[in-house]
């Protein structure tokens, strides 16, 4: 089985219910294609590098897939069809890095543990 990172990015004005479709959506495309969702990622709305379709702003989801290649060409065979989404990007990676939090407000890093790791290494 083959592993890979999937990030898709739905417009600005996505709602939080809309965001969780789409998120149940893709799911489901990856277990019906025999595949398993290690782990899902809301990364809320970030700022575009530019602008996209006229949106400045994006809602980010990031899927860790565990899986064959025909998952990810029907993931994208989809997400092209879908209005909701401005880019996605799929990564095939060696391993997963199930521990780091990229996009942690920075109150939640000063709170939890994750500042006690990062200082050590």
């Amino acid at each position: 089985m083959n592993l890979y990172e999937h990030t898709i990015v739905a417009r600005q004005d996505t709602s939080p219910a809309q965001i969780k479709q789409l998120t149940e959506k893709y799911s489901k495309i990856v277990e019906k294609n025999e595949g398993e969702i290690v782990q899902t990622e809301k990364w809320g709305l970030l700022n575009l590098a530019y602008d996209i379709k006229k949106n400045r702003k994006g809602s980010y989801i990031h899927f860790k897939i565990k899986g064959s290649g025909k998952i990810i060409a029907e993931l994208e065979k989809n997400e092209i069809i879908d209005k909701n989404l401005l880019r996605y990007m799929t990564v095939k990676v060696k391993k997963f890095d199930l521990e780091a939090k990229y996009f942690l407000k920075k109150e939640e890093f000063e709170k939890k543990e994750y500042k006690k790791d990062y200082n050590k290494g």
